[in-house]
């Protein structure tokens, strides 16, 4: 369970904040700074994908293996989190290199400069993603959020083995579950009730995203730059889970289980033009 929001200064800049809950306090995260011309591979045996990167960046680490979030030196970030619905195909029959789920924000950051650019890049579904487990046992079900300088934005969802793409500017929030196009229809509905009136305010990730998209709607586009990294860390900690709260039950699926969770890191990437 984790929240993305896209957030415009009021200089046309961008602020992209995340906040990463999950059920693990012991994550072993790590920030990692890596250079351009470095040589990559999936990371998933004799069919990986190779590439050399086009980009350095800096990047955030879950449990030290995967790429959770990230911004290259072209200024385009991205971040990782989970889905439940999240399937990514079967790799016997693609007939394509592989990679693993944990190195394709890397992939993606390491080759290609600006969200444009990522989604023509990786529309043709050119790999096939595969799933693993954390550490602590539960699957790396997830899905990925694409932001860049110009504001431009692109989440980027795996179902039913094919690649779906969401690219559009006003794709400025992300949660979890349900998949992309049902967050936003269940969005539009709490539009048409209006913010002013009422929210809902469980920590389920639809409820998160209503939320979420009514604070930055809201907020004011401020100019000086601490006051914008302020007002995006005011919105993601608005949504953040206490330390060991519990989904309720009725928020649960087959794959999201009932255990305490709790924000566990919130960060914000500034992108400049």
């Amino acid at each position: 369970m984790c929240t993305r929001i896209l957030y415009e200064t009021g200089t046309g800049t961008y602020v992209t904040g995340r906040s990463m809950d999950w059920n693990d306090l012991q994550m072993d995260t790590y920030c990692w700074i890596f250079p351009r011309v470095m040589k990559r591979d999936g990371g998933v045996g004799a069919d990986s994908i190779t590439w050399t990167s086009k980009y350095g960046s800096l990047i955030f680490s879950a449990y030290n293996l995967v790429t959770s979030d990230g911004v290259n030196e072209a200024e385009m970030a991205g971040n990782l989190l989970y889905l439940a619905e999240a399937d990514y195909g079967d790799a016997k029959t693609s007939g394509k290199p592989t990679i693993s789920v944990g190195a394709l924000l890397q992939y993606l950051l390491d080759n290609y400069g600006s969200v444009a650019e990522a989604v023509e890049g990786i529309r043709s579904d050119p790999v096939t993603v595969i799933a693993a487990n954390a550490p602590n046992g539960r699957p790396v079900s997830v899905h990925f959020s694409l932001s860049d300088a110009t504001g431009d934005s692109a989440v980027l969802e795996y179902i039913g083995g094919k690649l779906q793409i969401h690219h559009d500017r006003e794709y400025r929030v992300m949660t979890n579950s349900p998949i992309y196009d049902q967050q936003l229809a269940i969005n539009a509905y709490w539009d048409l009730i209006g913010g002013k009136n009422f929210l809902p305010g469980t920590i389920s990730a639809a409820d998160r995203f209503v939320r979420a998209s009514y604070a930055l709607k809201s907020s004011p586009r401020f100019k000086d730059r601490r006051a914008a990294v302020a007002a995006v860390l005011s919105q993601m900690r608005s949504i953040g889970v206490p330390p060991g709260r519990a989904i309720p039950t009725s928020l649960t699926s087959r794959r999201r289980c009932g255990e305490p969770l709790s924000t566990t890191m919130q960060n914000v990437t500034t992108s400049t033009p």
